[in-house]
C-alpha cells in the first residue's frame, strides 16, 4: 500500500511534494533532481509572491507574526518561512536570505511588534517572539545552520512540567476572569511541540520520549471537567495576554486545533497532530495516536489514495496556528488527494509502518 501512495504521488503531485516523498520518504535523490524540482518550485505563483515581498535585508514582507494592516496571509515572516520550508526550499537563495534575516534582525526590533522590548521565552511561559521564530527555524529545517539548543532544552522542560504538578492551575493563579501564569514557570504550547517535532533527532532519546508520552497522558485526561481546557493568560510588560496557543488538559489527537469535534456526526482526524506526534516518536506510546494512525490507513483504497475527512479549513488555512497545503488549489479533486495522500504518506513515514 505504501508503495502505491509513493508511486500516485510521483506521478501526479506537486514538485514540492514529489521532492519531499523522492528526500525524505524514499532517501534517493540527486543533487541535479532536487535543484530541477526546486526550480519548479520557486516558478509557483505563492512563492514568486514571497519573493517579490522579500525585503533587502531578507525578511518577507512587513509582519512577523501573521497578517496585520500592512501584510497579507503570506507576505509576513514566520507564515513565509514555514510555507517554503514545507515546499522544500531549504538551500534556495531565497529561503536562505529569510533564514538569515532571523540571525541578523535584533529581536527589539519594530518589526517584532513587541514594543522594542524583549520578552523572554524563558520567563514567560508559553510565549514570546523568540519561541516563534526557533519554531521557524526547525520547521524548515535550518536548525543545523542556527542554534536553537537552548529553546529545545525549554521545550521539554515545558513537557516535562506537565509530568510534575497535579494540573495547569498549579502553575497559575486564578484573576477575575481565567488564570495567569506564575512567572519562570514552564507549561508547554504548540510552538513548544513544533521545535520537538521538527528537530526530533537533535533530542529524540528513550527517556525524553517516555517523558513527552506521559506528559501527553497526561494533557489527555477529561476525568476533571474543571480543569478542562483552562484560559490561562501570561503577564507581559504591565498587562496580561494571551500566550502562543497553549496545549490545555482536554487535549485530542483526533479533534481540531482548540479540541473539538464536528457536530455533523462525520468521523474526522487531524492530519498534523498526528504527523507531529508521530514525529516525536510517540506512536509505540499513545493507544490514541496509533488508533488515529489506524483510522488514517484504512482510508487508503487500493491505487494508493487517501481520502480521509479532516479539518479542511485548518489544513487549507495557511498561517501561525494552521496550514498543510501544498498544492496550489484544490479546484481539481486530484491535487485535494495528492496533499491529502502525501500527509498519510508522512504518517505511515513516521509511524514505521
Amino acid at each position: 500500500m505504501k508503495q502505491k501512495m509513493i508511486d500516485f504521488l510521483l506521478a501526479h503531485a506537486n514538485p514540492s511534494i514529489q521532492l519531499r516523498v523522492k528526500k525524505e520518504i524514499l532517501q534517493s535523490i540527486t543533487a541535479q533532481e532536487e535543484k530541477i524540482l526546486q526550480e519548479r518550485i520557486l516558478d509557483e505563483k505563492i512563492i514568486r509572491f514571497m519573493g517579490e515581498k522579500q525585503l533587502e535585508n531578507g525578511w518577507i514582507g512587513l509582519g512577523f507574526h501573521g497578517s496585520n494592516r500592512n501584510a497579507g496571509q503570506y507576505d509576513n515572516q514566520e507564515t513565509a518561512t514555514k510555507y517554503m520550508g514545507e515546499k522544500a526550499l531549504k538551500g534556495t537563495t531565497l529561503l536562505n536570505r529569510a533564514m538569515n534575516a532571523y540571525v541578523t534582525t535584533e529581536l527589539t526590533d519594530p518589526i517584532y511588534r513587541c514594543g522594542g522590548q524583549y520578552w523572554s521565552e524563558f520567563e514567560i511561559p508559553a510565549f514570546g517572539p523568540n519561541l516563534i521564530r526557533c519554531a521557524c527555524i526547525a520547521r524548515a529545517h535550518y536548525d543545523d545552520k542556527i542554534d536553537i539548543t537552548p529553546q529545545i532544552k525549554l521545550s521539554l522542560e515545558s513537557f516535562e512540567r506537565v509530568t510534575q504538578v497535579d494540573s495547569i492551575w498549579d502553575v497559575s493563579r486564578p484573576l477575575a476572569k481565567g488564570r495567569l501564569f506564575n512567572k519562570n514557570e514552564r507549561w508547554p504550547c504548540r510552538y513548544h511541540l513544533e521545535i520537538l517535532a521538527f528537530s526530533a533527532e537533535r533530542w529524540k532519546n528513550e527517556e525524553n520520549v517516555a517523558m513527552l508520552a506521559e506528559s501527553f497522558k497526561r494533557l489527555m485526561r477529561a476525568d476533571r471537567e474543571e480543569i478542562i481546557n483552562t484560559p490561562v493568560r501570561c503577564w507581559v510588560g504591565n498587562h496580561a495576554v494571551g500566550p502562543c496557543w497553549l496545549l490545555n488538559e482536554g487535549y485530542s489527537i483526533s479533534g481540531d486545533g482548540l479540541n473539538n469535534h464536528t457536530s455533523d456526526g462525520v468521523r474526522r482526524t487531524n492530519l498534523e497532530k498526528v504527523e507531529w506526534l508521530l514525529r516525536c516518536g510517540l506512536y509505540p506510546y499513545l493507544p490514541e495516536l496509533r488508533e488515529e494512525v489506524a483510522f488514517v490507513m484504512d482510508n487508503i483504497n487500493q491505487d494508493g489514495i487517501c481520502s480521509v475527512e479532516m479539518y479542511e479549513g485548518e489544513f487549507r488555512g495557511w498561517g501561525p496556528y494552521f496550514g498543510a497545503q501544498l498544492e496550489a488549489d484544490w479546484r481539481a479533486k486530484i491535487r485535494r488527494h495528492c496533499d491529502i495522500t502525501f500527509r498519510a504518506l508522512l504518517i505511515a513515514h513516521y509511524a514505521g509502518i
